[in-house]
């Protein structure tokens, strides 16, 4: 159910949408009550079409949330700008945001809270977010953290990622390698099993086909049983047959210690961005 709390969004790319978007199919959130500031007028149209208000920069689109708000203060500023575009929002928002202590929710990657609430005027709250793709079909994972408590912040974020985890910012880079760039590992998984599917017979349609469902339904066993992992594995798995083959050639390959190795490497690569 909806708080009647408006929201000003910062960038209306495709992360804003899954998020924003989610949460007014929910219910979570009124479009009327979302004003989504963003300079690409292409993309004016979708948001219209959902029933928020669209402007064009974020200083013209803080002004909007005030006259919304009237005398009732406690809307929220969501930024979603690339990161390199943090300078430019804040040169138009610190002056307003000034003493305000309004909430400013960013789901900028690499980008460290200090460095959001320096950008706007040193005075605001922030709470800071890392959705994942899985957002933009509702299923998400996603890692926050706040300075205070925001139960309403948090729910537009669990409106399309059922797992939301609390983090210290110094495990966000951690949760961008497992979380973040997980979905590339298992696209990059379902090329491999397309490959090997066409190089074993079948034709690359049926293939595709095959492992985009095979993999959508382990998923789902996944999350649904609560096993462990390598449990799941072992109960596939009979000693000599195909399945142990198969295994007995990745593990050959060291397709473990491999995966391992990339998402610290991930996590590696995002310490050195946020640096």
């Amino acid at each position: 159910m909806s708080s009647g709390k408006h929201w000003l969004v910062v960038g209306g790319g495709n992360m804003a949408s899954a998020l924003i978007g989610g949460a007014c199919r929910a219910g979570v959130l009124e479009p009327s009550g979302v004003i989504i500031a963003e300079l690409d007028v292409g993309k004016h149209a979708g948001w219209r079409s959902m029933g928020c208000v669209v402007v064009g920069g974020a200083g013209e689109g803080y002004a909007a949330l005030r006259s919304a708000e009237g005398e009732r203060d406690g809307g929220v500023v969501l930024l979603a700008v690339k990161p390199q575009g943090l300078a430019s929002v804040g040169a138009a928002l610190s002056p307003v945001l000034m003493g305000s202590g309004r909430l400013v929710v960013s789901i900028l990657a690499g980008v460290r809270s200090a460095t959001v609430k320096a950008a706007m005027g040193g005075t605001v709250r922030v709470a800071r977010v890392m959705p994942n793709l899985g957002a933009s079909v509702g299923e998400g994972a996603a890692a926050w953290w706040s300075e205070q408590p925001d139960p309403h912040a948090r729910a537009v974020v669990a409106s399309v990622s059922p797992v939301v985890i609390d983090l210290e910012e110094t495990l966000f880079d951690a949760f961008t390698a497992v979380g973040g760039s997980g979905p590339a590992y298992l696209f990059a998984l379902a090329e491999a099993m397309i490959g090997g599917g066409v190089r074993a017979g079948l034709s690359p349609e049926d293939a595709d086909r095959v492992v985009r469902q095979t993999l959508r339904g382990a998923a789902l066993m996944l999350w649904a049983s609560g096993e462990a992992p390598g449990a799941l594995r072992s109960a596939v798995t009979s000693k000599g047959g195909t399945t142990a083959a198969a295994l007995t050639v990745l593990e050959a390959a060291a397709w473990g210690e491999a995966m391992s190795r990339a998402v610290v490497a991930a996590r590696d690569r995002g310490r050195e961005l946020g640096a």
